[in-house]
């Protein structure tokens, strides 16, 4: 795999160590990367109308009419899967980082071990998010990326699957439950939830991002508990 990176920051001398320290990191991790620098937000915003296949991005947060975490925001519209990594001089806006599902927010000055460390996750998730469902329906078959399904649910013979659109297939849970990987954990007989959406665990429901409350059946509490822990 190619990794497309883009650095984004308005500050020449820190663009020109970061990506001397990211081409280091692909030569000596042998990933293959193509990088490219913008000196601001707007700049980064023009060429993204045309070229929208970027897998990393370095943002710096102070940066002109539109920071960082802005551009993250405007970003994150449309684009759930791009590793956004967040470079700067201030410790203000961690929060924010949260808000935009950022990877990792890295203080300056930059530490070769510790960017080198979040570019190697990057691509580890980058690899995970390339995992998908393929559903044969009537109509033809439907791919599902793992990173869209919040959960699934089963009734009759029928599941399911929550996702950016709810798509049901008749099927078993457990059929499916082969093909998904660590990131999903099923909390009874009913139900699959993905641990990416959880928000909250409670003995009688699993909270989601968006509210969503999905019933865990009695004995699975303690086990979700665990895997959610060991997940994050």
């Amino acid at each position: 795999m190619i990794y497309k990176i883009a650095i984004c920051d308005d500050n020449k001398p820190d663009t020109d160590y970061i990506s001397s320290l990211v081409k280091e990191w692909a030569d000596s991790s042998k990933n293959i990367v193509k990088l490219k620098i913008f000196q601001s937000a707007e700049e980064f915003l023009f060429h993204y109308e045309e070229d929208k296949s970027y897998h990393i991005l370095l943002l710096d947060i102070e940066m002109g009419k539109i920071n960082g975490v802005e551009l993250a925001k405007k970003i994150r519209i449309k684009n759930k899967e791009v590793q956004i990594i967040f470079i700067t001089g201030y410790n203000d806006y961690i929060s924010d980082g949260y808000d935009v599902e950022a990877l990792h927010y890295i203080l300056k000055p930059v530490y070769k071990e510790k960017l080198y460390e979040v570019l190697s996750r990057a691509c580890e998730r980058l690899k995970k998010e390339e995992a998908a469902l393929f559903l044969h329906l009537p109509e033809g078959m439907v791919r599902i990326p793992f990173y869209e399904i919040r959960y699934m649910e089963v009734r009759a013979n029928y599941v399911t699957v929550y996702g950016e659109e709810k798509v049901t297939i008749k099927t078993t849970l457990s059929a499916l439950e082969q093909e998904l990987d660590d990131r999903f954990f099923r909390i009874g007989r009913s139900y699959i939830v993905n641990m990416k959406y959880i928000r909250k665990v409670t003995k009688r429901d699993v909270i989601l991002e968006d509210n969503t409350a999905v019933p865990i059946s009695r004995g699975y509490y303690e086990s979700l508990n665990r895997a959610f822990i060991d997940y994050f």
